[in-house]
């Protein structure tokens, strides 16, 4: 009878990054990022198709130098962090799609709403550190439409055009550390 080994990894804080990109006034990107943020994944024998990926992000923890801005996202205009105060995401399915790439589709809740998306996944590969721990690296991006989340505050400029993008890049460079 075989026997499966489950492996746990967890997010190397210290090593890892959860920004967010949209568009303003429809001619630049600004940046943002969570401070505050877990994650873990749990493999089965190695086979990351066969991986399980949850991952949280503290919605005070929000930063896109700006503190006015900051605390105007964190308000009921956009993520309400009040009433909601945690971005979350749980994978359904990890699928192989080319030499150490893969598509994540899983559940993202924003501001109590529940969505499935598809994230890109590129594996960086697995390498013990100094003090011998093992860590693996994978960057994850994707998009979402914000107003599916019902972050739907806008506003409109004199030339007619809106100040904030509906299209929200995610990227996230994820070092975990095995159990």
């Amino acid at each position: 009878m075989e026997t499966t080994t489950i492996i746990k990894w967890t997010i190397d804080k210290a090593h890892s990054e959860v920004q967010f990109k949209a568009k303003h006034l429809v001619i630049s990107t600004v940046t943002g990022q969570f401070n505050e943020f877990d994650g873990w994944l749990e493999i089965e024998d190695d086979n990351l198709e066969n991986a399980q990926a949850w991952f949280t992000a503290d919605i005070n923890s929000i930063s896109t130098n700006s503190p006015d801005r900051d605390n105007h996202l964190k308000s009921a205009d956009f993520f309400d962090a009040e009433n909601y105060p945690e971005i979350t995401f749980e994978s359904i399915e990890i699928t192989h799609v080319g030499e150490n790439q893969y598509k994540m589709n899983g559940n993202l809740t924003m501001r109590g709403i529940t969505k499935m998306i598809i994230l890109d996944v590129e594996y960086g590969g697995i390498m013990v550190d100094p003090w011998g721990n093992t860590k693996a690296g994978y960057e994850i991006t994707g998009k979402v439409n914000r107003h599916d989340f019902g972050l739907k505050w806008n506003a409109t400029t004199e030339a007619g055009g809106l100040v904030v993008g509906e299209e929200i890049k995610i990227a996230l460079n994820i070092q975990l550390v095995k159990s």
